[in-house]
C-alpha cells in the first residue's frame, strides 16, 4: 500500500513540475524571476507542499530553476546562454532573437508620492535600466504597511531594496533581519545610528549650517528657525544642528525663543492659507529679519502666512527653505532654498546596491550627497 501512495505522489509531482513550466512560459517569466513557491503551488494545485518542493527540486535538477535559501526560487538561464520569453531556448534557434539579458528585479520603497519623492523615482528607474535590471515600485503607508512590504520582497526573491523609511525613530525590525539575511539593501535619506547599514543621503547638516551662513552673509544677526517636530527623525536633527552650529561659529547668539518646533505637522495641502501656528511665532518675535525653515513646505507656508499678515516678504523678512521642490519656484515670492541633489542621491544608491549584488562582505558603507543654496527673491540684503 505504501509503494502505491509513493508512485502516485512520484506521478503528481513530475505533473505539478509540468505545470510550472507552463506557468513560467504564459507569464512569459525571464531568468531570474521568481517562480511560485513551494505554498503557492499547493494551493494552486491543491497539492501537498511536499509535493510542490519535489516538482521544485525536479526543476533544478534539469537546471531549469535555482533556489536560494530563505529567497525563493527563480528561473535559470538556458545553457546556451540566451534568454528567450519564457526562459527556455527557441525551438527553431536561427529564427528566435536574443532578447536584453537581465540581471534581476531591484525594489524601491517610498513613504509618500511628491515632488522630491518623484524625482528620486525618475532617477532611480533610468539608472536601474542601465544595470539591466526592472525597477518595482512600492509606496507604503505606515510602518507596519513597510514591514509587510519588506517581508513579501524578500520571500519573492527580490535581488535587491532601495528603502526610504517612514518616519520612524529607530531601525525596523525587518530591516535587521534583512541585514543579518545579507540580502542587498541601500537605505536613502535617513540614518539609523544604532545599526551599521548601508545609507546614502544628503548633508542635511551642511546644507542647513551653509544656509545660515548664507542669511549671516546678507546682514541678518536675529535669523530664526521653524520646522515639523524633529521626533528622532535625522533630517530634521541635522538641519536644526547645522542652523545652530552656523550661528554659534559667527558669535551671534543663540536665542531659543527664536526657534519654534511645529506641534501639528505642516499640512502640505494648505501651505497657501494663513497658519495660526506660524502666525503666532512671528507675531512673538518681532525682532526677526530672517526665518531658517526645515523645509520647502513649511517655507512656503511661512511665506504665505507673513502675507497674510501684511508683512513683506523679503523686505521686513526674509524666509528661506529646504530641499528645492518644484513648487518653490512659482510661488507668489519665489523661494530661495537648499536644493537636494536628487538624480545623484539616486544613482549613489543604485550603484551601491548593484555592488552588494556582486559581492556583499564589504564593510557598511555611508554617501553623503553634498547640497547648493538657489538663489530666488525671498531674501533681502541688509546693509
Amino acid at each position: 500500500m505504501k509503494d502505491i501512495r509513493l508512485t502516485k505522489q512520484n506521478q503528481l509531482y513530475h505533473r505539478v513540475a509540468d505545470q510550472v513550466i507552463e506557468i513560467i512560459q504564459s507569464r512569459r517569466l525571464r531568468p531570474h524571476d521568481p517562480v511560485p513557491s513551494e505554498g503557492e503551488l499547493a494551493k494552486l494545485f491543491g497539492v501537498s507542499r511536499m509535493t510542490s518542493k519535489l516538482a521544485l527540486q525536479k526543476l533544478a535538477e534539469q537546471g531549469l530553476v535555482y533556489r536560494l535559501p530563505r529567497r525563493g526560487t527563480f528561473l535559470a538561464e538556458p545553457q546556451d546562454g540566451r534568454i528567450t520569453q519564457g526562459g527556455f531556448p527557441p525551438q527553431d534557434p536561427e529564427a528566435a532573437p536574443a532578447v536584453e539579458k537581465r540581471s534581476g528585479q531591484i525594489a524601491l520603497i517610498m513613504p509618500h508620492l511628491s515632488d522630491y519623492t518623484a524625482r528620486i523615482i525618475a532617477a532611480a528607474e533610468a539608472e536601474v535600466r542601465k544595470h539591466g535590471c526592472d525597477l518595482i515600485l512600492k509606496m507604503t503607508k505606515d510602518c507596519d504597511d513597510e514591514e509587510l512590504c519588506l517581508e513579501r520582497l524578500a520571500e519573492g526573491g527580490i535581488t535587491g531594496i532601495i528603502l526610504f523609511p517612514q518616519g520612524r525613530k529607530t531601525c525596523s525590525d525587518q530591516v535587521l533581519r534583512l541585514k543579518l539575511q545579507k540580502l542587498p539593501l541601500v537605505i536613502i535619506d535617513r540614518i539609523f545610528h544604532e545599526v551599521e547599514i548601508d545609507c546614502v543621503y544628503h548633508d542635511h547638516y551642511m546644507g542647513s549650517y551653509q544656509m545660515t551662513k548664507y542669511l549671516i552673509g546678507k546682514g541678518h544677526r536675529e535669523i530664526g528657525y521653524t520646522s515639523n517636530a524633529i521626533d528622532h527623525i535625522t533630517s530634521r536633527e541635522e538641519r536644526y544642528q547645522g542652523y545652530i552650529q552656523a550661528l554659534l561659529d559667527h558669535k551671534i547668539p543663540v536665542k531659543y525663543q527664536n526657534i519654534h518646533f511645529r506641534s501639528v505637522a505642516c499640512n502640505t495641502s494648505r501651505i497657501h492659507e494663513r497658519d495660526p501656528e506660524q502666525e503666532r511665532f512671528i507675531q512673538d518675535n518681532p525682532h526677526m529679519t530672517a526665518i531658517m525653515c526645515g523645509d520647502d513646505h513649511v517655507a512656503i507656508s511661512t511665506i504665505y502666512t507673513a502675507l497674510h499678515m501684511d508683512i513683506p516678504v523679503p523686505d521686513k523678512l526674509s524666509i528661506v527653505g529646504f530641499s528645492d521642490i518644484q513648487l518653490a519656484a512659482y510661488i507668489p515670492i519665489p523661494l530661495t532654498t537648499v536644493r537636494q541633489d536628487t538624480e545623484r542621491l539616486a544613482r549613489s544608491a543604485v550603484d551601491l546596491l548593484m555592488k552588494r549584488v556582486g559581492s556583499n562582505n564589504e564593510n557598511p558603507i555611508t554617501i553623503k550627497i553634498q547640497t547648493s543654496i538657489v538663489e530666488r527673491k525671498s531674501v533681502l540684503t541688509r546693509t
